[in-house]
This record gives C-alpha cells, structure tokens and sequence, in this order.
C-alpha cells in the first residue's frame, strides 16, 4: 500500500491558479485546530538535500499565518529557524500562535511539525496598511544596472530554468558582479526569478508575498560555494550521487530534474572555465568538495509589499560577508521589474568540506584521549 504524503487526498490542480498557488495550498485541519493547517500537496525534495525544499516550509508558514490577521495586514518581518530535516513523505502540520494583535502590529508564530515534532519555526510580524503616516523617511539600495526582463530569445539560458519547465518559478543567471577578485567578499551573485503563469487575483498581494517567500530559499546558502569557486558537483561521481538522491518528486518528474542538474553541472563548468585557466581540473581534483550545506535560519524584510507581482521578473543579488567554523553568512536583496526593493533576506548555513585524510583525523581523535 503506498505511503500517503499529505493527511487528505489532494484535488485536482485549478487552472485557473498560478503554479506556485497550487504547490502552495493548505487546507484546515479543524479537528486538531482553528489556526491548524496541512500541506494539499506533496512538498518536493530537492536532490541531494537531507529534506524538503526549505523555501516551501518558510511559505506555507506565511501563507498559514496570513489567515489569521486581518486582510489589510501585510508581512513585514519573519525570523525563520530550520529544525529538522522535513520528510516529504509525511505530511506537514502547521501551528499558528496568535501572539499579539494590535492597532498597526499584529505578531504570530508557527511551527512546523512531523510527527508530532517541530521541524521548522518562525515569528512573524504583520502591521497595518498605511499606518506608517503620509509623512515617512524613505531609502533604498537601487537597483544594479542589469537588463530586465533577461532576454527571451537565449537557448542556454532557457536551459538554466528552475526545475526544467514544470516548476512553479523559473531562474536565469544575470551574472557575477567583481567574479576575478580574489576576495570572496567582494563578489554579488545575480540571478532573475519570477513564478510561471499568472497569479491569481483571488490570492491578492497576499499570495504574492507567499510565492516572494518561497522563491527567497533559491540558491541561497549556495551563494558561500560560488564565491570559494567550489562547485556543487566536482566530479561525475558527485553528479551521479544527487542524481540517486531523487526523492518523491511531487510535479517533478525524474527526467526533467535529472536534465535541469546535468545542465546545472554544465554551467559551472563552464564558468569556471572562464574564470581562469586550468580551473576545470582544479575543480575535478580539488581537495574542496561540499560534503553538507544546510540552511540553519532564514530572515525575510518585507519592503512595499504592493509594489511588486511575483510572477513578473525579479532581481536577486546575493553576497557573503562571512564563513567560518563550519558555518557561512549570506545576504539578498530583491528588486521588483520597476527597480523597488521589496525584499532584504539574510541566512546562516552549515557548509563543511569533505575531510578526507583519515590518517590526520584518527591522529587527532588520538591524541585527543591522552
């Protein structure tokens, strides 16, 4: 009897709704709870990643607690913690805490659970629309000078899509700003995103916000590896390895994510072709290869939360001003087609290397017991 991935049955896909609308659906779980809501559908599990794609928990944790606070209430602020890795072979119920309600503020919390134990956490801050005053002090980054909308007519880009064609967002490259420096910390990581389809205007800013939330989790911590110029597959047998690590799929077919990281595989190597001479066989017998990258906590800032459509183009740019101890800090800021910024996400990961010298390490385990 096959394992059901989500507590009911789930309907079949509204057309008349966004990908990323469907992927995102909750549905109420009123025996538990008022503020208890489940996945609708299955959650989808990265290759390679110990869990659940983590942008879907941060999501649907905002989608859950969007229903809980006046509908003229938008997310400002939400501090994220990752637990556990999620199962997306079981399903996920989320808790939502009515912590305070006020005028202008409103605070929520929600916890992801499996099992009966949390995997995912988050606060969540809400204030009301307007409530700032006519009279406000305004600054933003601006916009890097990049072209947007990328341009449509570029067969390799078209083949960087996230997720092949059948996913809910879809990825280009826009570049590596300061790529030869030597210093990580001086390189920015650009990329365009946007949902596939149209949103629907039944979801409101709301499900633009969700959508905006799930898309934040892309390539996110990864930003540390690109600018050690470490790649994610280093040799075949890497690539091979994410590859049997396809894991229920949900709207994914295998074919289509096997091609997507064979792609992904390609681009790397030809970036770091580029980068400088010889880096292809450095990278194929580098002593640095990622044995585990781990999202640990996820921040999300909301600015002008209806200035923006998630399924129109948007620019991320992605730095790292620190790693260290195992650990790597990333920032993002998110631009909006017209060049608002609407969003400045932070993350912390655990990234280690692969320790392979045995001989060093059983030394040190060792000397340790004298």
């Amino acid at each position: 009897m096959a394992k059901r991935v989500t507590l009911f049955e789930p309907p079949p896909l509204d057309p008349s709704k966004a990908p990323i609308e469907n992927v995102l659906e909750l549905t109420p779980v009123l025996d538990i709870g008022p503020d208890v809501f489940t996945n609708t559908r299955p959650l989808w599990h990265p290759p390679g990643a110990r869990g659940i794609y983590g942008g879907a928990a941060i999501a649907q944790s905002l989608a859950a607690a969007q229903r809980t606070v006046p509908a003229n209430f938008f997310v400002h602020s939400m501090h994220c913690y990752f637990v556990l890795a999620g199962d997306s072979e079981i399903p996920i119920l989320y808790h939502v805490e009515r912590v305070r309600d006020g005028k202008s503020f409103a605070t929520r919390t929600v916890q992801a659970r499996q099992r009966g134990r949390p995997i995912f956490t988050t606060t969540l801050s809400f204030s009301r629309e307007g409530s700032g005053g006519k009279k406000t002090i305004e600054h933003a980054v601006p916009m890097p000078d990049v072209q947007l909308p990328p341009p449509e007519d570029n067969p390799f880009l078209k083949r960087l899509s996230n997720s092949g064609e059948s996913g809910p967002f879809e990825s280009r490259r826009a570049g590596i700003l300061n790529r030869n420096s030597p210093h990580p910390t001086d390189k920015r990581i650009r990329q365009f995103n946007r949902c596939r389809g149209q949103i629907s205007a039944e979801g409101g800013h709301q499900a633009h916000l969700s959508a905006l939330a799930y898309i934040t989790d892309s390539y996110f911590i990864g930003t540390v590896a690109r600018v050690h110029d470490i790649p994610r597959f280093s040799s075949p047998a890497a690539l091979q390895r994410a590859l049997k690590a396809l894991k229920n799929p949900s709207d994914l077919d295998d074919d289509t994510i096997a091609n997507y990281l064979k792609d992904l595989a390609e681009e790397e190597t030809a970036e770091l072709r580029s980068r400088l001479e010889g880096a292809l066989s450095k990278a194929q017998n580098s002593d640095k290869e990622v044995g585990m990258m781990v999202s640990l906590d996820h921040t999300i800032y909301f600015h002008n939360p209806s200035a923006f459509r998630a399924d129109e183009w948007m620019l991320n740019e992605m730095e790292s001003p620190w790693s260290g101890e195992g650990r790597g800090l990333v920032t993002q800021n998110i631009w909006s087609k017209d060049g608002v910024l609407i969003a400045t996400c932070i993350q912390e990961g655990l990234i280690r290397l692969k320790q392979d010298d045995k001989k060093e390490d059983s030394g040190k385990t060792r000397a340790s017991k004298l």
